[in-house]
């Protein structure tokens, strides 16, 4: 690694010829030499592709979600940096949609359709050498984490979702009390021991040490953090659960205003169904809530779109096995291991505490090729080690209603996941450097 500028001198600047001494050794050469360049990558034969069911009454009532994230550090000692998170729930009318040229939308009636269609929330997180009502840290992003989710501008509904959820609120028999967490303040008082609240409480005392915790701490973010820094995985896994809490928000207030409409409803999430490490304390809930709803006869209609990552890339290898148009694929956990992760399949069943979701592919047709995550219709407990497309949430009127989503403007797009990004995106330019700016002046004044 070269030396990095200072203050005073200029960094180091790695050998322009340092490669040399690679490509003239014996060994490299002869390693080289041996490898070979398949014509086609060999994917696993066992793939079952299925087509679409009879396809059943498309949903007309689409929302969606999304959210982006901002680093900001300055890069002169002492470093500070600031995390800008803002996510965004977009409701889209079918009718209206397809009025909507997919191949060149107009500016104007994209607009016009977003018009009074859109909810979004921004908050700011201090992620190192930047202080808070003198709070350390620590402290200040436990607060702000806790008052972002009770958000004025959204009327505290996101906090009541995570109530009704976190409680389970929806069942005949709610919890009496969260699940036991560990407490915020045995990271800094070095004697670890665990803390709840009661039912639908929102902040309170900690039994044993008889300090300040919020609802929010049973989430854990305090788990990746110190006195005076937070890791960027925070801001990014806040993101994550507000995007989930504020796509639940709309489901709760159909569940609870009229489940009847709730049916007929289509609620997309750019990303996976999948909440990891200590936050995935959501999952059991979530799961339970959605088998809960489909027993009483109100099955939920959710959709994660996974745009990258290793499962998106294995899907663009499966295309040259002659994918049909109209047909899906449900990997199991032993594909999923061995044929995805390069992992043995040995281990826990893929995704068992931290899913609410299945991985489908999808073929709608040669131009849209989608990697999807659709709940199945279980409980935690009863987690499908293989699920099947009997378990799948409403998979047929799902795939009803993609077809009329389907975006030209980029590859495997969907127009209500665009529109929700087009909302929530803070891209490194130029926003960036506006928050850049905003955040400098803002801090110069305190």
């Amino acid at each position: 690694m070269p030396y990095q500028a200072g203050r005073n001198l200029p960094g180091e600047h790695a050998s322009k010829l340092g490669h040399l001494e690679v490509l003239k050794s014996p060994l490299v050469q002869q390693i080289v030499e041996n490898f070979e360049q398949p014509e086609a990558v060999e994917t696993s034969a066992n793939i079952k592709w299925e087509p679409f069911p009879s396809l059943g009454e498309p949903l007309d009532l689409v929302f969606a979600v999304d959210g982006s994230w901002q680093p900001v550090t300055d890069e002169r000692p002492p470093y500070k940096s600031i995390a800008f998170i803002k996510t965004a729930l977009m409701k889209v009318d079918q009718i209206a949609l397809g009025r909507i040229d997919k191949d060149e939308p107009h500016p104007l009636a994209l607009r016009d359709l977003m018009a009074e269609a859109a909810l979004y929330h921004a908050t700011a997180f201090p992620l190192r050498h930047v202080y808070s009502k003198g709070l350390s840290v620590y402290d200040a992003i436990r607060q702000i984490i806790f008052e972002s989710l009770k958000d004025a501008s959204l009327n505290g509904e996101v906090m009541e979702t995570f109530k009704w959820l976190a409680y389970e609120k929806w069942s005949s028999t709610p919890r009496s009390s969260l699940p036991p967490f560990q407490c915020p303040h045995s990271e800094i008082d070095g004697v670890a021991h665990d803390a709840t609240l009661s039912f639908d409480t929102e902040e309170g005392e900690c039994a044993t040490c008889g300090k300040k915790i919020f609802i929010t701490d049973m989430l854990g973010f305090h788990l990746e953090m110190s006195e005076n820094a937070a890791s960027e995985s925070v801001a990014t896994a806040y993101m994550n659960i507000h995007e989930t809490l504020l796509l639940f928000t709309g489901v709760r207030y159909f569940w609870e205003s009229s489940r009847e409409t709730l049916k007929r409803c289509l609620f997309l999430k750019d990303g996976p169904l999948q909440i990891r490490a200590q936050y995935s304390k959501l999952v059991n809930p979530i799961r339970n809530f959605l088998s809960h709803a489909y027993s009483e006869g109100y099955p939920i209609s959710i959709v994660g779109q996974e745009k990258t990552g290793i499962f998106a890339d294995h899907l663009n290898l499966l295309l040259g096995k002659n994918t049909p148009s109209n047909h899906f694929f449900i990997p199991n956990h032993v594909y999923i291991c061995e044929q995805i992760q390069s992992r043995p399949s040995s281990g826990a069943p893929y995704g068992r505490d931290t899913n609410y979701g299945a991985k489908v592919f999808t073929v709608v047709n040669e131009r849209c090729r989608l990697v999807l995550n659709i709940p199945i219709s279980v409980r935690m407990s009863e987690f499908i080690y293989r699920p099947d497309s009997s378990k799948l949430i409403n998979l047929d009127r799902i795939l009803a209603t993609l077809p009329g989503m389907i975006s030209s403007r980029h590859e495997n797009a969907l127009i209500p996941i665009e529109m929700a990004n087009s909302i929530a995106s803070l891209s490194t330019y130029p926003s960036a450097q506006v928050l850049k700016l905003f955040a400098e002046a803002t801090i110069k004044h305190r």
